[in-house]
Parts: structure tokens; sequence; C-alpha cells
């Protein structure tokens, strides 16, 4: 059974950092996209970034880059999000998921509806 699941979320101040973990169980994560999305109260979901190992692409989303990391752990079979100088409008629940490879992520995007599985999510909040 495919299950991805997040951790890592919390309560930080403005330019604080968190590290986000997706660790995934019924698949090998190294063969297949994985994206980071979020969804803020009262806003649509926003892709975030994606990493496609096999065809070697990463994506961030324009307001997180420079300030986000997406990177894996094979043996782990996880996925993490290394979000840096945060700010309140980064303040939403965080999702990770995984899509095909060849699908879901692009060098100018994420595309949401190519995602197989989706986690449930973890809650990041920035606020003094």
């Amino acid at each position: 059974q495919v299950q991805l699941v997040e951790s890592g979320g919390d309560l930080v101040q403005p330019g604080g950092s968190v590290r986000l973990s997706c660790a995934a169980s019924g698949f090998e994560m190294e063969y297949y996209a994985i994206g980071w999305f979020r969804r803020a109260p009262g806003k649509e979901r926003e892709a975030v970034a994606c990493d496609n190992r096999m065809s070697r692409i990463t994506y961030y989303a324009d307001s997180v880059k420079g300030r986000f990391t997406i990177d894996r752990d094979t043996a782990k079979n996880t996925v993490y999000l290394r979000m840096n100088s945060l700010q309140p409008d980064d303040t939403a629940v965080y999702y990770c998921a995984s899509a095909d490879s060849g699908y879901g992520c692009y060098g100018s995007s994420s595309r949401s509806r190519e995602y197989d599985h989706w986690g449930q999510g973890t809650q990041v909040t920035v606020s003094s």
C-alpha cells in the first residue's frame, strides 16, 4: 500500500527555519517525482517545490526560490523540504505527493493534477 507521511511542521518565528520530512512506504521514492505543495487559509493549493531524480529536474516556486531546498535520503526513502528565512506568508499546511517519473515535476512548474498519491499534511505556522 502506497503511503506518504509528512512530519516536522512547527510554530516558528519570522526568519526561522524548519525541515519537513515526507516518508514513503509501499514504493521506492527514487523512481518517482516528489512534490511539495501548500495550502494557506483561504487560498488555493500552491506548488512549492518538486524533484524528479530520474529526469534530474528540480523546481521551486518563485516565492520560495533561494529559501527552500528539496532533497532526498534514498536509504530512508524520505524526501525533505528545508525551509529557511520563513515569513508569515509561508504559514500553511504543507503536503507531499508522488507522481510517476516523467509526470508532475517540470523545470518551470509542478502540476498537482498529475500526482497520484498525497500525504495528510503538516502545519507550519510562522508568527511572532
